[in-house]
């Protein structure tokens, strides 16, 4: 497999490891509610770092816009990747070379911990999109590869963003690109789409049932359709030329032969084996083609089991409601007659990725979260299906953070009024729901890799038990200072503040009630060896064995 490689990779090659991790502060003034949906303000690399504990493995949808590194610098966001706080990131983590980085290397340097962090965070069966275009479609490609795999890729999926096309380029290009992943392709169900009018007209036959169906061919088209390709699905089928049912063997009623034929008059091939013709024969009839030959045909139904059929979405999405335009008009309606951004996505964009991956009790998070367009889509699917989806929005900049983002989100879920082209006020009621607006606060370690006096017990049991177990504590779960099992340890944490908190014989009374081995985190430990190792005590030390995420 190719390996892509750019100045600074090796800086930044294992730098999700190497950034501090900050708790997560909620911020009362700018919430709506009490919710699951969060809203962070900052660094989104900081931000994923800070969700592990909570949500390592545990989002089933992600979907990020980053910048497209046009070389642009208009936009509210800066697409060369050279706004203030990504430079200061550059410096810091590349060091001086930093400067001398192409943009190129600038953006791959910013995506690639970020994509690290973000397959943490997915589930087994999770899936990735990522929004872009031809500036760094190869670049994406090829990083993604390596981060999920070649194997896990989903699909690289043509959306048409602008039918009118970029006029000032030799060809005006009107679409864009949606790189889809899997965590593990093996466990991804993808959802179905329904048929859209044109294919419904499709099915146009009618059975004594008064069922609609529609025929297709039994042989096989395209590719591998020769005899020679699959040779066990070759073989005659026999009609019954009164009724056109059909059989595997001849007879006196089963008299007319049929086999497949290419349009070359080559031996082809069916599609079915004679066992799947055997256990649904009843859905096949012969028919005469080209005025004296004989063919079989499937007979599709419409409805499968009292539901219409479904069918599996495109690789080139170009339905009219993706038009970027169309997603600055709906936000001109929310924002009193401007758009914040030029070129935001459609609600509908969103609501078709959700459609297609998530149920009604799954979680969705967007890093680049901008205007805010995937926790509307999700408030807004959520109203159309009655479902219970949560999302989680990272936005860098403060200012879009809070009165772009967050502003958007209190106005869908509150209602809002705007005006037609005439002055008339149309209200558009509210989705319901709410958010809590979260800030990063501190580092758990300090610059002198102490403990922060600022961290709090529930911070630190959650921070402890992700990093022994990779997996989530919930604080309903916390028992005083047992924190719980998992596989064969039992885990406790003595923590009240800094340089109090002591493993002695006053607490082993409360350690010895749980059976089988134990991990104390404590600052000291005043028992012998041979009482910790009697009671299968394994004693860690606050903050020097605390491990790094």
């Amino acid at each position: 497999m190719p390996i892509l490689n750019w100045i600074g990779k090796e800086k930044i090659v294992n730098h999700d490891k190497e950034v501090p991790f900050r708790l997560l502060r909620k911020n009362k003034k700018y919430s709506l509610g009490k919710s699951e949906n969060l809203i962070i303000e900052g660094d989104n690399l900081e931000a994923l770092k800070a969700l592990m504990p909570f949500y390592y493995g545990k989002i089933k949808c992600i979907y990020i816009d980053p910048p497209y590194n046009t070389g642009k610098e208009k936009w509210v966001y800066n697409d060369k990747v050279n706004a203030p706080k990504i430079k200061e990131w550059l410096d810091r983590v590349v060091g001086p070379e930093g400067e001398d980085l192409c943009r190129h290397d600038k953006w791959l340097c910013m995506m690639y911990p970020r994509l690290k962090l973000l397959k943490d965070l997915l589930s087994n069966d999770g899936v990735i999109f990522v929004s872009i275009d031809d500036n760094e479609l190869t670049n994406l490609k090829t990083v993604m590869d390596d981060i999920f795999g070649v194997k896990n890729i989903v699909a690289n999926i043509i959306v048409q963003s602008n039918p009118r096309g970029k006029q000032q380029m030799k060809i005006a290009v009107t679409h864009e690109y949606l790189l889809v992943y899997a965590k593990d392709i093996t466990k991804v169900k993808l959802k179905d789409a329904e048929l859209t009018e044109k294919q419904i007209k499709e099915y146009n036959k009618v059975d004594d049932n008064g069922r609609r169906y529609r025929e297709i061919g039994l042989r096989k088209r395209g590719a591998a359709a020769r005899r020679v390709d699959v040779p066990n699905l070759f073989y005659p089928i026999y009609i019954n030329p009164k009724t056109d049912a059909v059989s595997l063997t001849q007879s006196k009623y089963f008299t007319k032969k049929s086999i497949p034929l290419l349009s070359n008059n080559e031996e082809g091939r069916w599609r079915w084996s004679k066992k799947k013709f055997g256990n649904n024969k009843d859905k096949l009839i012969g028919r005469i083609v080209n005025g004296n030959k004989w063919d079989v045909f499937e007979m599709d139904y419409l409805l499968k089991e009292d539901e219409q059929k479904l069918t599996k979405y495109k690789s080139v999405w170009v339905d009219k409601e993706l038009n970027y335009e169309k997603a600055k008009d709906l936000l001109k309606q929310i924002f009193n007659g401007r758009s914040p951004f030029d070129y935001p996505k459609t609600t509908f964009l969103l609501k078709r990725i959700i459609q297609l991956i998530t149920n009604q009790e799954d979680l969705i998070l967007d890093s680049f979260a901008g205007s805010g367009t995937t926790g509307h889509a999700v408030l807004d699917f959520n109203k159309e299906d009655g479902g219970n989806r949560k999302f989680i929005l990272v936005e860098l900049e403060k200012n879009i953070a809070k009165k772009i983002t967050a502003e958007r989100i209190k106005r869908v879920i509150r209602g809002y009024f705007y005006k037609k082209n005439r002055g008339e006020k149309i209200r558009v009621k509210g989705l319901g729901g709410g958010f809590e607006y979260v800030e990063l606060g501190e580092p758990l370690f300090n610059e002198n890799g102490m403990i922060n006096e600022k961290v709090s017990y529930g911070d630190m049991a959650r921070y402890i038990f992700f990093t022994e177990t990779h997996t989530n504590l919930e604080s309903r779960n916390i028992k005083e200072n047992y924190l719980g099992r998992y596989g064969d340890y039992h885990y406790f944490l003595l923590f009240d503040g800094i340089k109090n908190n002591i493993l002695n014989r006053k607490f082993l009374k409360e350690i010895k009630k749980k059976d089988g081995k134990k991990i104390v985190y404590a600052d000291k430990c005043l028992l012998d060896e041979d009482i910790l190792e009697k009671h299968q005590i394994i004693f860690k030390q606050i903050p020097y064995e605390v491990k790094i995420y």
